[in-house]
């Protein structure tokens, strides 16, 4: 009996092999491979804002950023002094808890305006004072 079937189990995977590899479509011989990579169209360079944003004790050096809707907004923090971390709560821009020296870059599309809070999470630092304010016109 088990003769039998792997018999039928051989025959099954011998028709399928053939039937899948019979339409030369399948497998195609003559392929021709592009070499050159079409260019995409990059961000303007007037869409990506850059900011450094310096950590220390209870306080934010650029404690106001400015930006237009519709930006890239690419903020790198560095911490300086104590630990910190940097948060952006309506663009969910968040940075792990730096260490002195330590430094991390977020992204993100500034795609609605206002004035939006930054602040550090440590403790009671941004009750002491360390926070910042992004404007989006």
């Amino acid at each position: 009996m088990n003769k039998l079937i792997s018999i039928i189990v051989i025959a099954v995977l011998i028709i399928g092999a053939f039937a899948l590899f019979k339409d030369k479509s399948v497998a195609p011989t003559d392929m021709r491979i592009e070499t050159e990579v079409p260019v995409t169209e990059n961000i303007e360079e007037s869409k990506i804002k850059e900011f450094n944003v310096d950590a220390s004790s209870f306080k934010f050096t650029s404690s106001t950023l400015t930006v237009n809707q519709g930006d890239t907004v690419k903020i790198t923090v560095t911490n300086s002094l104590g630990m910190h971390d940097f948060n952006l709560d309506e663009f969910s821009a968040v940075t792990k808890m730096l260490k002195v020296g330590e430094s991390e870059t977020i992204t993100f599309i500034a795609d609605k305006a206002g004035e939006f809070e930054y602040y550090c999470s440590v403790g009671t630092h941004r009750a002491m004072g360390m926070v910042g304010k992004l404007i989006v016109n």
